[in-house]
């Protein structure tokens, strides 16, 4: 099975929306038979999830329910979604699921950012507070979310630190190092503070375009030219090691933390997604790339 070279992190992928992954038997087949160790994937029933353990393989993270219900204005959602969620990683817990994956979108958009992001302490509290007895962890993405009001939260340093420091231990973050290069955040500086609460990682990378940086900036969109798949104009998501990330630097601060979780292939990258064989190619590459970090 397929582990970096620094730290000896087992390497797995996040399942795609494509029609070759639904069937969860034949993709849990695919990384079998492509060394992969464990797949990433949504909130699916018990009896779907078990085809992964099944197969031999981890089950890296799951994704929560109801993201944005957890950071409602309406106290009743938040409490509703937090005993839905709270439900889910009881029963995941009992096949060893042990990382719960979200990125935190608040319901409300258009609300100023500090109100939301009281709501989301308290939605968020109660679910952190209702799995404490399971072991299992809240691993949240930094995804700044969709234009135009990429209004997600715990996405910045700033935000990351307030709320960790207001929530307990066992909410955490998903590290992806794609997302704080796209928003011009120091990716290593990034996991060299907050290291110890990084529960799982994407193996997701971005390329940044001078050229095109110069022609349209970083704030409007291009008045003519196109925009990249996967990416804005001067920007796009790529497999490991295709853009800007320092994978070598990553792994040595995980190691040094004592990360014990899985690295999974995100696979966001126009030069792969689209085809059954070219996302098939894609993850192998990937694979083939942190093998050799």
């Amino acid at each position: 099975m397929s582990h970096t070279h620094t730290g000896d992190f087992p390497i797995g992928f996040r399942r795609g929306g494509s029609p070759w992954q639904r069937d969860l038997a034949v993709l849990a087949k695919f990384a079998k038979d492509h060394h992969f160790v464990g797949i990433d994937t949504g909130p699916e029933p018990i009896n779907e999830l078990r085809k992964i353990k099944d197969a031999g393989l981890t089950i890296g993270t799951v994704d929560l329910k109801d993201w944005s219900m957890l950071a409602s204005p309406d106290a009743g959602k938040r409490k509703d979604a937090a005993a839905r969620n709270a439900e889910l990683v009881m029963q995941c817990a009992t096949l060893g699921v042990k990382n719960f994956f979200v990125v935190v979108i608040p319901e409300d958009h258009a609300r100023p950012r500090a109100e939301n992001f009281r709501f989301a302490i308290d939605g968020y509290g109660q679910l952190a507070q209702a799995i404490n007895s399971t072991n299992s962890r809240l691993a949240i993405e930094g995804w700044p979310g969709g234009a135009p009001h990429y209004s997600s939260l715990a996405c910045t340093t700033a935000d990351y630190r307030a709320f960790l420091k207001d929530l307990p231990t066992n909410v955490g973050i998903n590290y992806d190092p794609s997302h704080l290069i796209r928003v011009g955040i120091d990716h290593v500086r990034f996991l060299a503070e907050f290291a110890p609460r990084v529960y799982h990682v994407h193996g997701k990378d971005t390329e940044v375009m001078e050229d095109e940086l110069y022609e349209h900036g970083n704030l409007q969109p291009a008045t003519f030219a196109k925009g990249h798949g996967w990416g804005g104009h001067h920007w796009r998501y790529t497999i490991p090691g295709h853009g800007c990330a320092h994978w070598g630097r990553i792994f040595s601060l995980l190691k040094a933390a004592h990360y014990q979780g899985m690295v999974s292939v995100e696979l966001e990258d126009e030069h792969f997604n689209g085809t059954e064989e070219g996302e098939k190619r894609g993850l192998i590459c990937s694979r083939e790339y942190l093998r050799s970090v």
